[in-house]
Order: structure tokens, then sequence, then C-alpha cells
């Protein structure tokens, strides 16, 4: 990982990623946030989630997107396995109108602005 006067540019080999698309039920997706970010806020239960993403839909407003990658395939047994991620299984069937739609994918590169590094944001 390089740190420089632009921000922070990383090569990610060995990581393990997914595009996660969540589909609530009408109207709900406040809800569906609400359970999303109780889970966020216990992440750093799971070192080896390196990054997680929430992002809303700008065209359904019953879908939020998440993006998230693990250090490894360990990591993300861990992840799957980590109590947290229990109790958010647990609430995500009577939030969503359907199954989760989920997309693998394998990190390459990663930059972060220095302005989001530095926190000026």
């Amino acid at each position: 990982m390089a740190t420089n006067e632009h921000g922070v540019d990383a090569l990610l080999p060995g990581r393990l990623g997914m595009v996660v698309r969540l589909v609530s039920h009408p109207g709900a997706r406040l809800a569906l946030l609400d359970a999303v970010n109780r889970y966020a806020d216990n992440l750093e239960q799971e070192p080896g989630t390196e990054a997680f993403v929430v992002s809303l839909d700008p065209e359904d407003k019953d879908v939020a997107w998440l993006v998230e990658w693990f250090t490894s395939s360990e990591a993300f047994d861990d992840h799957r396995k980590a109590h947290a991620f229990a109790e958010l299984m647990k609430e995500l069937p009577n939030l969503l109108s359907q199954p989760p739609a989920i997309l693998r994918m394998d990190p390459l590169r990663m930059f972060i602005q220095k302005e989001l590094v530095d926190g000026a944001f």
C-alpha cells in the first residue's frame, strides 16, 4: 500500500469480495438499512473484513447495495461465523422481498482520495 500526497493506492492480491443487492419489502428500505448499519457497527469483531460499503440505489427506493471484501477465504469464513452476521441473518428474511443477489468478485486495486483518508469529508 502506498500513501502519498494524493491518497492511498493499494494492490489487493488474494482478497475475496462480493457485491450484494438487497431488495426490501415496499417502503421498508429504512428498516433494512437500520439492520445493516447495526451489523456494520460491530465490524471491529471481524478483523478480516477489510471493506464494507453500504449504498443506496438511486433508481429503486427499495434497494440497497453492499460491497464488501475480505483479506482471505478464511476471513470470509470467519465473517459468516460472526455473531453480528448471525443476528443480521435472523433479521433479513423479514425485511427482504426476495433473496439477496450476490455477485462474487476478487478486488484487485483500491485508491482512496487523500481528503477521505485524512477524514476531511
